[in-house]
């Protein structure tokens, strides 16, 4: 038994993943578990002069280290650079074993190679001012905010999605720290629970909504269907009043909210569930339709019914929307967003790259890297490519982990990468 399989033994023989990647999926077997593997990188973190390994015609360098979890980053119009770093809320009270595991897991995966968590949940403003591709400015732009994770800016207003609120803030071009407080535009569905606490945000091409991810209360239900109350599902908000409505649900834990350039439609990347198998349920990409529906907790990937969900609804289940794209089982995509500039390389140009944070849930490691999916006329249309690599060592230790992405004003690919404390640029190779 290796040191990071825990409660289970390791198999040789577990499936590989590949065949479940792409528009349409092919599903192993249901398994179910007493206890599901778990498998944790323990977390090393880089040395100086290490760096993730990039794809053939791409070079990569730290745009700024030494940050407190980074889990997302934000470009604003002066080209400067919002980085969001975050950690988890209090975990709510244990109520089974794979709680206690998971809560283990949890603080392994927010140590960063021996950093703490003081100084986290707040905003860092970066500033290449030199154009080096490093930032010369490291300034705290926002501080003691609530598990934040989405930022958008419409005009002179800045949202932010902390995990129980979007709250706005003035801002004016320039300034490396906002000290007026900020007032709460809508509530979001936060604690005590909050199983995922992560609020992706993003706003429509006009201004006049922002969109918001918020994850499910659980695997499959299990805190009871009231606490999924506004869960598992993308929220449509009135920017002016703060009023929601639910644009999509069905869709267990939403991130990396996008808009696909030729068509103009909403996607989204999509952790699903766990404990069915190691190869169930893959992680997607997809179109959002409003009123759509994705099937959690009935269902997945269209009419797949989970026998674990009580009670049964088969009306939802003949509704349930099939996702566009697999990313393959248990990636953990947290991250995603479109390429229309053109600093990297021609075959770039209208696709998506996808952060894969990685499993945690079956014996081989699957994501911990950045991929790149293609695609025309809106829609993906080839085989993921491996863009950004080299995040683990070995069998059993992480240097990083990639979570959230974007297109800094020069074109480049920004990367934070949470558990190595650093936000990585990737761009041309000269």
């Amino acid at each position: 038994m290796c040191g990071s399989c825990l409660l289970t033994a390791c198999s040789d023989n577990e499936p590989n993943p590949t065949s479940e990647i792409g528009p349409g999926p092919k599903l192993p077997e249901q398994s179910q578990y007493l206890v599901p593997p778990m498998h944790v990188a323990s977390v090393i973190g880089w040395k100086e002069g290490e760096t993730p390994k990039v794809a053939d015609g791409l070079q990569i360098k730290a745009l700024a280290t030494d940050l407190k979890h980074p889990r997302s980053v934000y470009v604003l119009p002066n080209g400067d650079v919002l980085a969001v770093e975050s950690i988890a809320p209090p975990a709510a009270s244990i109520k089974r074993p794979k709680d206690l595991i998971m809560g283990w897991i949890e603080s392994m995966a927010t140590s960063g190679g021996g950093s703490s968590n003081e100084g986290s949940n707040r905003i860092t403003l970066l500033r290449d001012a030199d154009g080096d591709g490093i930032a010369e400015v490291k300034d705290i732009f926002l501080d003691h905010l609530n598990s934040p994770f989405g930022v958008a800016l419409v005009g002179n207003d800045l949202y932010v999605a902390d995990t129980d609120a979007i709250r706005r803030y003035p801002y004016q071009q320039g300034e490396t720290k906002i000290t007026e407080p900020g007032v709460v535009l809508t509530e979001l569905p936060g604690g005590p629970i909050d199983h995922h606490w992560t609020k992706s945000l993003v706003a429509s091409e006009d201004g006049n909504t922002l969109y918001v991810g918020v994850g499910s209360n659980s695997n499959i239900t299990e805190n009871g269907i009231e606490a999924e109350k506004n869960r598992a599902a993308i929220l449509q908000v009135d920017r002016q009043t703060g009023r929601f409505r639910i644009f999509a649900d069905g869709l267990r834990n939403p991130n990396g909210l996008s808009w696909e350039p030729q068509t103009h439609m909403l996607w989204t990347v999509v952790n699903e569930r766990d404990e069915l198998g190691p190869n169930l349920v893959p992680d997607y990409m997809t179109s959002v339709r409003d009123g759509g529906f994705y099937g959690w907790p009935y269902s997945y990937y269209g009419q797949n019914i989970d026998p674990r969900v009580m009670p049964q609804r088969p009306d939802l289940v003949a509704k349930a929307i099939a996702p566009d794209y697999s990313l393959s089982s248990h990636v953990a995509p947290l991250g995603m967003t479109f390429y229309t500039a053109d600093n990297l390389p021609a075959e770039y140009r209208g696709g998506a790259f996808v952060g894969e944070h990685g499993s945690w849930n079956r014996h081989a490691f699957n994501g911990y890297k950045v991929v790149f999916v293609p695609f025309q006329n809106g829609k993906p249309s080839g085989n993921p490519q491996d863009i950004v690599t080299g995040f683990l060592q070995g069998e059993d230790q992480a240097h990083g982990r990639p979570v959230g992405l974007a297109v800094d004003r020069s074109g480049g690919l920004l990367i934070a990468d949470d558990v190595g404390n650093t936000v990585w640029r990737v761009t041309a190779a000269k």
